[in-house]
C-alpha cells in the first residue's frame, strides 16, 4: 500500500459489486447510484492501494489476478459489516430485561394502582419493571437503579430528565385527634397541637426543615423515617403531620386540616444516567412514562 490510511467499506462494495455485475453499469443499478461514481470510487481504491484491481474493456470490467485473489477476502469484509450491521439492529431495537425504577414507598401503591405497570407489561412484554424502593436517593450514576421518580429539585448533574409532575404538602390528622383535640386552622395554631416529624433518611426533608422553620417551638410527640410510618402515626391519633397530598386525601380516616403548604411545593421528576437514556428497555420506558404522564400526575400528585 501507498499509504496506511483505513479503508473505507463503501469504495470495497463498489469493487464487489463490479465483480458481481460484470460491468459498471450493471453495478451502479445493483448500488443505486450513477455510473460514474463507480468509475469513480474504483479508481479511487486502487490509488489508495496502489494496486491495479479491474481491466477496463469496451465490454465491461474484468477483475485482474489481483483483484480476484482479494475478492475472498472482500466478501469476508461483506459478511462481517452484515453481521455488525444486524447486531446494532438487534441492540437498537431489542427490548427484553428489566427496567429498575427506583420512587419513594408511598407512591409505589399508587403508581401500581393507576394501572401504569400493567400497560407498561401489555405493550412490552418482555420487559420488566422491578422496584427499587427508597425514601433516599438511589445513585443512578452507580447504576443502582435504570430510572428515578424524584420530588425536589434535580440536583445532580450527572443525571438528565424531565418534570413529569406537581408535588403538593398539605396538614392532616385523625377524624378521632380532631374530636378530641379541635381543628388548627392556622400555622400557628399547630403550637398548641401534638406533632409527628421526621427522622432518619428523612431528616433533610423539606417537611422537617419546614416544621423546623415554622414551628420551631412546636410539641413533637413522635418521628419516623419514612412519610408511610408518619402516616401510620397520624392515623392513630397520636398528632398532626405534614403529608403528600394523594396519600392524606386517600386515606378515609384523615382530614386535611390545613390547606397545600406553598413552602412544600416541589415538582417530580423522571432522572436517569445519560449513559442509559439511549438503551432501548430505557429509552422505551421513558417514552412510555410520557405517554402516560396524565394517569401518573394523577398517582404522584
Amino acid at each position: 500500500m501507498h499509504n496506511h490510511k483505513m479503508l473505507n467499506w463503501n469504495d470495497l462494495r463498489y469493487l464487489l459489486a463490479v465483480a458481481r455485475q460484470g460491468s459498471t453499469l450493471a453495478a451502479s443499478r445493483a448500488l443505486g447510484v450513477n455510473q460514474s461514481t463507480v468509475h469513480r470510487r474504483v479508481a479511487e481504491l486502487e490509488r489508495q492501494l496502489g494496486l491495479r484491481l479491474v481491466h477496463r474493456h469496451p465490454t465491461g470490467y474484468r477483475l485482474t489476478e489481483i483483484g480476484e485473489r482479494l475478492l475472498s477476502a472482500l466478501g469476508d469484509v461483506e459478511e462481517s459489516i452484515a453481521k455488525l450491521q444486524r447486531a446494532v439492529h438487534v441492540l437498537k431495537h431489542e427490548l427484553t430485561g428489566i427496567v429498575r425504577l427506583t420512587c419513594p414507598e408511598p407512591v409505589l401503591t399508587r403508581i401500581i394502582a393507576s394501572g401504569f405497570v400493567d400497560r407498561f407489561h401489555a405493550r412490552y412484554p418482555e420487559l420488566k419493571i422491578e422496584f427499587v424502593i427508597s425514601d433516599r436517593y438511589v445513585d443512578l450514576a452507580c447504576g443502582d437503579a435504570d430510572v428515578a421518580f424524584r420530588s425536589g429539585e434535580a440536583s445532580d448533574e450527572r443525571l438528565v430528565g424531565r418534570k413529569i409532575a406537581d408535588s403538593t404538602w398539605a396538614v392532616y390528622a385523625s377524624r378521632d385527634y380532631v374530636k378530641r383535640r379541635g381543628h388548627p386552622h392556622s400555622i400557628e395554631d399547630l403550637l398548641q397541637h401534638d406533632l409527628i416529624g421526621f427522622d432518619g433518611v428523612m431528616e433533610n426533608h423539606r417537611a422537617t426543615q419546614w416544621l423546623a422553620s415554622a414551628l420551631p417551638e412546636a410539641h413533637v410527640v413522635a418521628r419516623n423515617n419514612s412519610v408511610l410510618g408518619v402516616v401510620a402515626a397520624v392515623k392513630s391519633g397520636l398528632g398532626v403531620a405534614p403529608l403528600p397530598t394523594p396519600i392524606g386525601d386517600a386515606e378515609g380516616e384523615l382530614l386535611q386540616v390545613l390547606p397545600p403548604v406553598q413552602e412544600l411545593a416541589r415538582s417530580w421528576y423522571m432522572l436517569c444516567h445519560p449513559d442509559q437514556r439511549s438503551t432501548p428497555r430505557v429509552s422505551a420506558f421513558i417514552d412510555f412514562v410520557i405517554e402516560e404522564l396524565p394517569a401518573l400526575r394523577k398517582a404522584l400528585g
